[in-house]
């Protein structure tokens, strides 16, 4: 049975008082344990869908179940809890906390569910080192290379273990060289935790790193 079910999923927004498209009529479905790329130009939905799957916005019709949750019917309460326990976000920007340190940005789900502060920290501490920032847990973002706050940025959305990691653009900051180092990160941590992962990328070698490819054009899937 897939992971991800979604079957005539559609997304418009109103821009200057007329209706716009973004998502038309989408099917997809997504294996447990896949890494599949999102790929198509800026513009096209990539982001909005991230969004709609992880339950950041809600789609105008159409199906939409992650696991055994059909997250169109789950109040806000309950999404807000499906969100943090069972799905990692990693955008292009890091959007960490500026006046906390690397080791409390990545805690910083633990706290919002209430976690034991001895278990998030200790979580997030060996998350931290796992992506290569041992020595860095006391460091504040500005003290971290882009690479490493993007580091940080992944720690922080698997520290909950979720299921699912959404991840959009999220070597598009960076050169070729970090991007590079992080594609292979992203993989080993996929491999290694048993996620499902998403990915909208521009970045072949990111795509091609991926088990599947579908590309996005004109708010509709064809192969990548």
């Amino acid at each position: 049975m897939p992971f991800i079910e979604v079957s005539s999923l559609s997304k418009s927004y109103v821009v200057g008082g007329r209706q716009l498209p973004v998502l038309k009529d989408l099917d997809l479905t997504v294996e447990r344990g896949e890494m599949l790329a999102i790929v198509g130009a800026s513009g096209v939905g990539k982001s909005t869908l991230l969004h709609v799957l992880g339950g950041l916005d809600t789609p105008d019709h159409g199906t939409l179940m992650i696991g055994e949750a059909n997250l169109r019917q789950l109040s806000d309460e309950q999404l807000v809890s499906f969100r943090n326990r069972h799905v990692g976000f990693v955008f292009q920007f890091h959007h960490l906390l500026p006046e906390f340190s690397a080791l409390e940005n990545a805690e910083m789900p633990t706290r919002i569910a209430r976690m034991k502060g001895a278990e998030g920290r200790a979580r997030a501490a060996t998350l931290l080192r796992t992506v290569g920032l041992a020595d860095r847990l006391e460091h504040t973002p500005s003290m971290l290379s882009g690479g490493e706050q993007q580091r940080v940025a992944i720690a922080r959305a698997l520290v909950m273990q979720p299921s699912l990691l959404l991840a959009d653009e999220p070597t598009g900051d960076l050169d070729e060289h970090t991007a590079d180092s992080l594609h292979d990160l992203l993989r080993e941590m996929h491999k290694n935790t048993g996620l499902t992962s998403v990915i909208a990328t521009h970045n072949p070698r990111l795509a091609a790193a991926c088990d599947r490819i579908l590309r996005l054009v004109d708010g509709r899937f064809t192969p990548g």
